[in-house]
């Protein structure tokens, strides 16, 4: 895998992905940003929640569970000095489907904390992860939420 990332002005960037896709990012005002793009911490949290919520729906697809829709909610604390790793992690999964096994949504959850999620395997080397899930079935009647 290979990415490039190129200055472009102030403190932007443009990262260009081995598979061709262009990243902008950028810094705060008060860094010399100009706020137009993420900042790379943000873009790290997301891959994270784009990695496991990927994982989550493929897991319960092959379990042949109807999925219709998956919502990942990342909330991140960062250490208080350089440099600033992710300290904390809480990752929240709201699954919707049709009459989905709460024991299948949360077996794939574990799989992917455990197992396949490759970018919450490296951040688990500074940050503690927490996870927590909902299902929503079709109708919108919500199951009480589960900590892991």
């Amino acid at each position: 895998m290979q990415c490039t990332v190129r200055w472009f002005t102030g403190k932007s960037f443009v990262a260009e992905t081995a598979s061709g896709h262009l990243i902008a990012m950028d810094g705060p005002p008060e860094g010399g940003g100009r706020n137009l793009a993420p900042r790379p911490m943000e873009l790290l949290l997301a891959g994270t929640g784009g990695c496991t919520a990927y994982d989550v729906v493929a897991i319960l697809e092959k379990s042949r569970e109807t999925v219709t829709g998956c919502t990942v909610t990342l909330t991140a604390q960062r250490a208080e000095s350089d440099p600033k790793v992710f300290t904390h992690i809480h990752i929240h999964y709201r699954i919707q489907g049709q009459q989905l096994d709460p024991a299948k949504v949360q077996r794939a959850i574990e799989l992917s904390a455990e197992k396949y999620c490759s970018a919450a395997a490296m951040l688990r080397k500074s940050a503690t992860i927490q996870y927590s899930w909902e299902i929503v079935d079709e109708a919108e009647k919500m199951l009480p939420p589960s900590d892991s």
